[in-house]
């Protein structure tokens, strides 16, 4: 939470803009709505703005900029009824870490607490692996949060890493797993690797034993 507000504290300099689209998607109220104050728009048409594409806005950075504590906070809760790996891709199409420093450390500092958060607490509102797909996609980088990971042995990180085995292993998904809404991130590798050394004295599944596991790339 106050990874979340600090996040509303530094976006909060983003002022209401005009915002022009695809009049045909939104129509002039909707666009009208958007351009207005940030608490006065809608959750429907903050989730529609949190999974439409580029091509829909004039402005799609800005227009994303501005609406990051609206789309982040019900994301890392559980409450965004939009895929969470969009959003990270979104995120990534807006060039987040191009931004201001202010605003891209802040989403940072959302990120490592809301990992931090997620490996301290079973069940959790988001699958684990949603979670560890989102940060990997938006920060390009995923070794870093499986290291997070190993170091943390509490319960609720065991049991997320239960549930974590027993979804990539479904029909051997693992082999040829990638993260983000549009495949971006290619994780086998890592992944895999991570499993079979780092943790594997931590998970009792058995098919982590299969030799064609060590055969995969």
């Amino acid at each position: 939470m106050t990874a979340l507000d600090t996040l509303d504290h530094a976006f909060a300099s983003e002022e209401p803009f005009p915002v022009t689209g695809c009049t045909y998607c939104y129509g002039e109220r909707g666009l009208a709505e958007l351009s207005g104050p940030l608490h006065l728009v809608t959750d429907d048409l903050v989730a529609s703005v949190a999974g439409e594409g580029p091509d829909h806005w004039d402005d799609f950075p800005r227009l994303y900029r501005r609406f990051v504590p609206r789309i982040i906070r019900p994301l890392v809760t559980g409450r965004l009824h939009v895929e969470p790996e969009l959003v990270a891709s979104r995120l990534v199409q807006a060039g987040w870490t191009t931004w201001d420093p202010p605003l891209a450390q802040a989403l940072r500092d959302v990120w490592s607490a809301w990992w931090r958060r997620t490996l301290h607490v079973h069940p959790g509102p988001i699958p684990v692996r949603d979670v560890l797909s989102v940060v990997t996609v938006a920060t390009d980088r995923l070794r870093p949060w499986l290291d997070t990971w190993t170091e943390t042995g509490t319960p609720a990180a065991d049991a997320q890493l239960a549930d974590l085995v027993r979804d990539v292993l479904i029909e051997f998904e693992i082999t040829d797993l990638s993260m983000g809404f549009y495949d971006e991130y290619h994780a086998t590798t890592e992944l895999l690797d991570w499993l079979l050394t780092d943790v594997r004295e931590r998970v009792t599944d058995p098919r982590l034993d299969d030799p064609y596991l060590r055969r995969s790339p």
